[in-house]
């Protein structure tokens, strides 16, 4: 049996899904350890599952913290974010621990280390499976930095690491009794890393160990077709490609009224339709923009002339995959890399931070993004993705060990 422990929104589990998906294609035994709110998330992929009994959904978070951690927009604040939630990964060390238990291979985030501790002590491999480059490198800044801090690189991946580190250390150390190094450095063939990144976005350093592993993104595959409501289809039907406004799991329903306004205006403007996913009930509308839950990326992004979202890491990757220029509005954390590195590479507009949102900012973000040869760009880049097998390469990876 190989175990994947994960943590984290339904964003953060679904590449994990995708690294399943591709060891079960090998015939590998293979389960995802996470919250018991991710259970039918999971399963509805024909994944196996291990339930904790606490995740950050159930375990009764004070709001205020989770808000504090969803826009820490510097380092030294997610540092100290960080060092308050960490109490709550106490919970979840333990019920870890156990699911590593029978276990030929463990896989884990680096919000979960307990997961190389308890290989090395049942003697087994292990593999670090990163949503993001984790490690040190003198060629590019870590997530936390690029384009914003100008900061040495290994120290921008020392505040990250450090940061991650922080996160499960009290709970893995009372657990086992005894001081604890931090394991993200610690790669060797036995305890190799795997990163979903594509190459074309940041290229693999050139300095990393060798058994650090980066071929590309890890895109779930879909277990049938997704039928749309017939209300967007006929919605997008109805005139040129509209633009995608989504903000995930960050995006707080007491801004709705405010951001909603800010969309309104711009596409008025610009005289261009507009799809808002995730913003709640919302009437009446004008007619140049609709309004759904839930939408499945891959099938809708296609269709838009741009993506404008907070950048997360997979929301971003999502964009990128599907040939469309984005414009990416940064709330915290590693989102503000997202952006930057869609401007630098010219498949996205200038980022926008949150607070810096506006009417005015908003109209020239999408005229940038609409420009012909960062549409053009977005189309080639989309073919490099394309050509690259991220989940199926560190899949292999991973079953070479068990």
């Amino acid at each position: 049996m190989i175990t994947i422990l994960c943590s984290g929104s339904r964003g953060d589990i679904q590449p994990y899904i995708a690294l399943a998906q591709q060891l079960k294609a090998m015939h590998k035994d293979v389960r995802i350890t996470a919250g018991k709110s991710f259970e039918e998330f999971v399963r509805g992929y024909g994944i196996d599952f291990y339930p904790l009994s606490v995740d950050y959904q159930t375990a009764n978070i004070d709001p205020r913290m989770l808000k504090q951690a969803q826009n820490s927009d510097n380092p030294l604040k997610m540092l100290l974010t960080f060092s308050k939630m960490k109490k709550y990964a106490r919970y979840m060390t333990g019920e870890m621990a156990a699911a590593c238990e029978g276990s030929e291979v463990v896989v884990y985030h680096p919000g979960c280390t307990i997961g190389y501790f308890m290989a090395e002590k049942l003697g087994i491999p292990s593999v670090m499976a990163s949503p993001f480059p984790i490690h040190m490198t003198k060629e590019v800044a870590s997530v936390i930095a690029y384009g914003r801090y100008p900061l040495p690189n290994k120290f921008t991946y020392t505040l990250l690491q450090n940061m991650l580190w922080m996160a499960s250390k009290i709970g893995v150390e009372g657990l086992l009794e005894h001081k604890c190094r931090c394991p993200f450095e610690l790669v060797d063939a036995r305890h190799p890393s795997v990163i979903s990144c594509s190459n074309f976005i940041f290229p693999r350093p050139t300095d990393w160990n060798e058994h650090i592993h980066q071929t590309g993104y890890w895109f779930v595959e879909e277990p049938e077709t997704y039928t749309p409501p017939a209300e967007l289809t006929e919605f997008i039907n109805a005139g040129e490609p509209p633009i995608y406004f989504g903000f995930g799991s960050v995006f707080d329903s007491s801004e709705q009224e405010h951001f909603v306004q800010i969309i309104t205006e711009a596409l008025r403007y610009t005289s261009k339709r507009g799809i808002l996913c995730g913003m709640g009930e919302l009437s009446p509308l004008p007619t140049h923009l609709f309004t759904i839950q839930n939408v499945s990326h891959s099938w809708l992004f296609p269709r838009m002339a741009a993506v404008c979202h907070h950048g997360g890491a997979g929301t971003a990757a999502a964009g990128f995959r599907a040939g469309i220029p984005s414009i990416i509005i940064p709330f915290s954390n590693d989102q503000y890399a997202w952006a930057h590195r869609a401007h630098d590479i010219g498949v996205g507009s200038k980022p926008i931070p949150k607070k810096k949102l506006t009417v005015d900012l908003l109209i020239a973000a999408i005229g940038d993004a609409l420009d012909p040869l960062v549409i053009e760009n977005a189309k080639v880049l989309a073919n490099h993705i394309a050509g690259e097998n991220g989940a199926g390469d560190c899949a292999k990876v991973i079953a070479s060990l068990s």
